[in-house]
């Protein structure tokens, strides 16, 4: 069994960070197919009510939040590196951007141009894009090529004098930059328009896809909870000095503070500036530890 066990569809532009991740290092992955909207039962069994893709099992820990699997795959598997040099702090910032900036126009034209989205998606993201107003999708999207064709603009401007962001071989900052470029041209029938004055993201996005996604191996849910029930996960942690008056051992819930904020409930294990972890449990997979980063989640006492 791989160490690696990704929760996704293959649909999903966040999860292939993920994927491509596996790709440059050559990993050894499970892949376990969720659906694209709720009810997702397997997945909410070993997130406790998370909903958003990806997440990644490695035994009974569970990680939510793309960047965070990122981090932590570098942290099981640091070679080739992930992180190059300095670039470590300024890749972390710049996820905001690539989440945001660059992201939420490029999901508005694949909801708005693509005629092969179910509509049971577009019902599903009316609730869960808090960020997209779909009674005003049509009129909406000049702006949204608009801002797409700004961020692509970024994005040329870096690759102008270099093969990767992160210099002479790709690494997480090359992976921030591709998602929501592979989401345009998967997605958006009006990609290559969209694309054609960016000569160096073309040749770069050929490099970038030559990476492949590593050597990936198919579950079924029922295995990846089996696995996780016959694992014990680690009691480490602790909690620091914070501003919630929070101790090791109380029961928390914690949410996104973006989209998708549903409530994980669990008792506290560790929290720093870095990242939340709960232990939890479920009937089908046993005792967990769920990892959120800090960016970008809070939490409150129950």
């Amino acid at each position: 069994m791989p160490d690696f066990i990704l929760h996704h569809h293959d649909p999903s532009p966040f999860a292939e960070k993920i994927r491509l991740i596996f790709g440059l290092k050559d990993l050894h992955w499970g892949s376990v197919q969720i659906p694209m909207i709720m009810p997702k039962p397997d997945l909410t069994a070993l997130t406790g009510g998370y909903r958003k893709t990806p997440v990644v099992q490695c035994d009974a820990d569970i990680y939510i939040d793309s960047l965070l699997i990122a981090q932590e795959i570098a942290r099981r598997s640091p070679n080739p590196p992930l992180f190059r040099g300095s670039s470590r702090g300024l890749t972390l910032a710049l996820s905001r951007w690539s989440d945001k900036a660059f992201f939420e126009p490029g999901a508005a034209l694949s909801m708005g141009e693509n005629p092969q989205v179910p509509d049971a998606v577009i019902e599903d993201r009316k609730n869960f894009f808090n960020f997209m107003d779909f009674s005003k999708l049509a009129e909406s999207l000049p702006a949204a090529r608009f801002q797409l064709q700004a961020q692509l603009a970024i994005l040329e401007s870096a690759l102008t004098d270099r093969d990767y962001l992160d210099g002479d071989a790709p690494g997480c900052t090359d992976v921030l930059g591709w998602f929501p470029v592979w989401m345009v041209r998967n997605n958006v029938p009006s990609a290559s328009e969209l694309l054609a004055p960016f000569n160096s993201i073309a040749a770069w996005s050929e490099r970038m896809s030559a990476s492949g996604h590593g050597k990936r191996e198919d579950f079924d849910a029922s295995v990846a909870s089996e696995r996780a029930h016959a694992s014990t996960p680690g009691v480490g942690g602790v909690v620091g000095d914070n501003p919630f008056s929070l101790s090791r051992g109380d029961r928390v819930a914690v949410f996104a503070d973006d989209y998708g904020k549903d409530e994980m409930e669990g008792e506290l294990l560790h929290l720093d500036h870095h990242t939340i972890t709960i232990r939890r449990h479920d009937e089908r997979a046993g005792a967990l530890n769920l990892h959120a980063p800090a960016s970008g989640f809070l939490l409150r006492k129950l």
